[in-house]
C-alpha cells in the first residue's frame, strides 16, 4: 500500500498518529554537565520537543536545574544508561550476583531520572550492551530477565517514570535483537509500565520486514530511534522509510521519533563508539536535515506533529 493511499485510510478512520520529534544528547557530546543548558535551548529553537540525556556512574550534574529548564521550554526529557555502566550490572546475567547488582544499579539510575523529571528510562535494560553470549540460551534466561524487568517497571512506575526496552543488533547484545523478541519479553514481564522502543539502525541487520516488526510492537510502542543504516541522516540510505511510516500510521497514540547518533565533528567522540565515518559533524545541521525528511514522511502518512509544550 502506498503512502498516499494509506493517508486516505488514516483520515477516513478518524485516527491520526501523533509524533514528537527529539534528539539524543550524543549528537552534541558524550557527557552532560552543568554547563549544557544551551543544548536544551538549541533543541527548542530547532523545533524539538524531546531530548534524551545519558546517565552513568561518570555523569554528575544538577538534575533538578536541568529538569526545570527543560520544562520551561516545553521539552520532554527521557534518560538512557549510555555512559559508565559497570559490566557486572546485568539483570539477565548467568551470575545471580550480577543480576542483583544490576537491579540495584538500575533502580539508582531510575531515581536519578525521576529527579531530572524524565518521563522514561530507555535502553537495553534487560541486559547490557556488549554482553553477547555465544551459547544456546539457558531455559531460565528469559523468565528470570522478565521477573527482574517486572520489578524495575514497578519501581519506575512508583516514581512516575516509564520503563522502555530497546532491541539491539547481534553485534551489541544476544538476548533481544528483534521486535518480536522484545514483545515476547514484555509479555513475560507482564507489567503495564513496560514499553518498547525500536531503532531503525539496529533493525537493518535483524528484521526482514520493517513494517511487520513495527506493527508487532504497536500495542506497547513508545517510539523509534530514526537514523539511517550508517547512523547518519535519515533518507537516502537502506532503511525503507515508506514501510516504516505506513506501519506507524497504525499507532493510536503518540510516537516519539528520536534522532540518535554520535558527534563525529572536531572534538567529537564517534570513534570511541565505533563510528568511523563522519556522519554527524554538526548537531544543528544533522537535526535540520533529518527533520525536513521526517516531517515530509509524517505529512505523506496523513499524521501530525504534536505542538510545542504538549504533555501527551
Amino acid at each position: 500500500m502506498g503512502l498516499q493511499k494509506h493517508a486516505a485510510l488514516t483520515i477516513l478512520s478518524g485516527i491520526t498518529t501523533k509524533f514528537k520529534f527529539g534528539a539524543h544528547q550524543f549528537l552534541w557530546k558524550s557527557h552532560w554537565t552543568d554547563g549544557d543548558l544551551t543544548i536544551l535551548d538549541q533543541a527548542h529553537t530547532l523545533g524539538l520537543t524531546l531530548l534524551e540525556i545519558s546517565l552513568g556512574d561518570d555523569v554528575q550534574f544538577d538534575r533538578a536545574r536541568v529538569g526545570r529548564h527543560a520544562e520551561s521550554l516545553g521539552i520532554e526529557l527521557t534518560v538512557g544508561p549510555g555512559n559508565l555502566w559497570p559490566e557486572d550490572c546485568n539483570i539477565s546475567s548467568d551470575d545471580p550476583h550480577h543480576r542483583q547488582f544490576g537491579l540495584a544499579w538500575h533502580k539508582k539510575t531510575i531515581q536519578q531520572a525521576a529527579e531530572l523529571g524524565a518521563v522514561a528510562y530507555c535502553g537495553a535494560i534487560y541486559s547490557r550492551p556488549g554482553h553477547v553470549c555465544r551459547r544456546p540460551p539457558p531455559a531460565d534466561e528469559l523468565p528470570r530477565t522478565a521477573d527482574n524487568l517486572h520489578l524495575l517497571a514497578e519501581h519506575a512506575g512508583k516514581l512516575g517514570v516509564r520503563l522502555v526496552i530497546e532491541p539491539m543488533s547481534r553485534f551489541r547484545i544476544h538476548l533481544v535483537n528483534t521486535a518480536a523478541q522484545a514483545m515476547d519479553l514484555a509479555r513475560l514481564a507482564a507489567h503495564p509500565n513496560l514499553l518498547v522502543n525500536l531503532d531503525t539502525y539496529h533493525m537493518i541487520t535483524e528484521e526482514r520486514d520493517y513494517g511487520a516488526a513495527i506493527r508487532c510492537a504497536l500495542p506497547v510502542l513508545w517510539g523509534v530511534h530514526t537514523c539511517e543504516n550508517d547512523r547518519g541522516v535519515p533518507g537516502g540510505g537502506l532503511v525503507p522509510w515508506t514501510a516504516v511510516f505506513e506501519a506507524l500510521g497504525g499507532a493510536t497514540g503518540c510516537v516519539r521519533l528520536m534522532l540518535e547518533t554520535y558527534n563525529t565533528g572536531p572534538g567529537g567522540f564517534g570513534y570511541s563508539r565505533g563510528i568511523f565515518q563522519n556522519v554527524c559533524p554538526d548537531a544543528e545541521q544533522f537535526i535540520r536535515q533529518s527533520l525536513g525528511f521526517l516531517r515530509r514522511c509524517v505529512a505523506q502518512a496523513g499524521s501530525c506533529e504534536l505542538p510545542l509544550a504538549s504533555n501527551t
